[in-house]
């Protein structure tokens, strides 16, 4: 089963492009959905246990955990330490079932991809790019997203310009939906092709 990483930085578009390839039945795994989840379920007792006060009916309340994890990188490796494999064990559970169902190809969406090193764990990283008026247009449009917020999560990302060197597939989404849909339906057979060839 040919596993695919999806990235890119905010605003670039990364949930259509995604719906593009589930449209292709290619199964979708959201690592921001997954901690979401999480942050309702499992995750909870966790981070009530290092970070009291954080959590209540429910689940873990995301405003009084930022306090005690933004600006504060020992705390936030302590949250991490905490998420990640609950966040992994979720994806293995991912692929066993797309196994089972007998896909021969899974989307995994990781907006921190390259940022936490994740990129070894794929057969092939899709980046999802726009020109930086368009993202920009896009987050700035999102209801309670300001100018510095922007900034912040940007400066957490490595650039765009980095993202697409180290991509094996970019799909351009300053374009019109049709032709972004052309480029994944093109990345798609690149992709089939080229595990054809080093499977044979």
């Amino acid at each position: 089963m040919i596993r695919l990483g999806l990235t890119g930085s905010i605003g670039m578009g990364k949930s259509t492009v995604g719906a593009m390839f589930e449209a292709h039945g290619c199964p979708l795994h959201d690592a921001d959905a997954a901690v979401h989840a999480l942050y309702r379920s499992a995750a909870v007792p966790l981070i009530e246990a290092e970070f009291p006060g954080t959590t209540g009916p429910d689940g873990v309340d995301r405003a009084k955990l930022s306090k005690h994890v933004i600006g504060k990188p020992e705390a936030m490796k302590r949250l991490e330490a905490i998420i990640h494999p609950l966040v992994r064990d979720r994806e293995l559970a991912f692929y066993q079932r797309a196994e089972d169902a007998g896909a021969d190809m899974v989307l995994i969406d990781i907006p921190l991809l390259f940022e936490t090193g994740a990129e070894d764990r794929f057969d092939a990283v899709v980046v999802v790019s726009a020109p930086e008026d368009v993202q920009r247009a896009r987050v700035l449009a999102r209801e309670g997203m300001t100018e510095e917020k922007f900034e912040a999560i940007k400066a957490k990302q490595i650039p765009d310009a980095d993202k697409r060197q180290k991509a094996d597939y970019v799909v351009d989404t300053g374009l019109p939906l049709e032709e972004t849909r052309a480029q994944v339906d093109e990345i798609l057979d690149q992709i089939k092709s080229r595990f054809a060839q080093t499977r044979e």
